[in-house]
């Protein structure tokens, strides 16, 4: 496993990193989600990412259950916050912040998260309120650096521009070959500051394992055939055209020696600015798998390649969101 900085903060975090949407707390049992934390740090993961709303606070609980007896200064703790807990409770208000990230710190039995991240941008509440309460926050040693998940360039341009704020460390956008929007102005903007991305869904809600195929249901043990994880499964990702394009990427990977999901991996790593790139595993095999990923270099013409192969695919689904 390498390790690269996050952003301008002192962390080191793994390139492949644990995630828990969909999965831990809601889609995955108990012994099957500690064994998948525990295999991710054998193979050297050391950067967990969670949220409060993940099971409505299942997915904090059962992290805080299985880390309870880790040392913690062994790994990175990443945790969100804006997305309802309640019917009155959601969005990045002072209050909000600083009853959810307690909250939080009890589910995770903990004293701080390493990162706490605004899960998405508060448009009902004012900038500078939002940054008020996190840099409180981190003054009082609950969080030692902030990010945030889904901002537009021009949300985090004002948010650097707020002085005596708090300053953000990373972002958290949706980058995979099929999804590719963040490049042309997120990622440029964040790069200006200094702020590293941590990628959600690389594998496009595993899509991009190649386990789905042209016109056949999907498998009886996959995500989109969960009625637990395939909430977000969309319409376009299993539309034909982008399963086959998908389908042409295997022969790709064979030829490197890599499995689909490490080529999905290595190539979302191929860029300086993304830190690490989040998995949802199921099975500790997933976690070892994904974990490979790390350090695998594509060559130019590879890259041109896969840009070749899903051309109309990034295209569809892009169009579709």
């Amino acid at each position: 496993m390498r390790y690269r900085r996050l952003g301008w903060s002192g962390l080191e975090v793994s390139e492949i990193s644990l995630g828990s949407w969909l999965t831990y707390g809601v889609g995955v049992d108990r012994d099957r989600a500690a064994a998948c934390v525990r295999r991710a740090f054998d193979v050297g993961i050391n950067f967990i990412d969670t949220a409060n709303v993940y099971g409505r606070g299942a997915a904090e609980s059962l992290l805080g259950d299985v880390l309870r007896d880790v040392p913690r200064q062994s790994y990175i703790l990443a945790t969100k916050v804006f997305f309802p807990m309640s019917d009155h409770d959601r969005g990045l208000s002072a209050a909000q912040i600083h009853k959810q990230i307690d909250a939080s710190l009890a589910r995770l039995r903990t004293d701080y998260v390493d990162l706490y991240q605004c899960h998405r941008y508060d448009p009902a509440t004012p900038l500078e309120e939002t940054l008020r309460a996190l840099t409180e926050v981190v003054a009082q040693g609950k969080a030692r650096y902030v990010g945030f998940s889904e901002w537009q360039p021009e949300q985090i341009e004002a948010a650097a521009a707020t002085p005596g704020a708090v300053r953000f460390t990373s972002s958290q956008p949706q980058y995979s070959i099929l999804w590719r929007k963040p490049e042309a102005a997120v990622f440029p903007t964040c790069t200006a500051h200094d702020i590293a991305q941590i990628v959600w869904s690389p594998l496009a809600q595993g899509v991009l394992t190649g386990k789905y195929q042209p016109g056949h249901a999907p498998p009886p043990d996959s995500r989109a055939a969960s009625p637990e994880m395939n909430t977000f499964f969309g319409r376009s990702l299993r539309s034909d055209r982008v399963l086959r394009a998908v389908q042409q990427l295997t022969p790709i990977a064979k030829r490197l020696g890599l499995t689909m999901p490490q080529l999905a991996l290595a190539w979302v790593l191929r860029l300086p600015a993304v830190s690490s790139a989040i998995i949802g595993a199921s099975r500790p095999e997933q976690v070892t798998e994904n974990a490979a990923a790390s350090g695998v270099q594509l060559p130019p013409d590879v890259l041109q390649e896969i840009d070749a192969v899903t051309a109309l695919a990034v295209q569809e689904v892009q169009q579709a969101a």
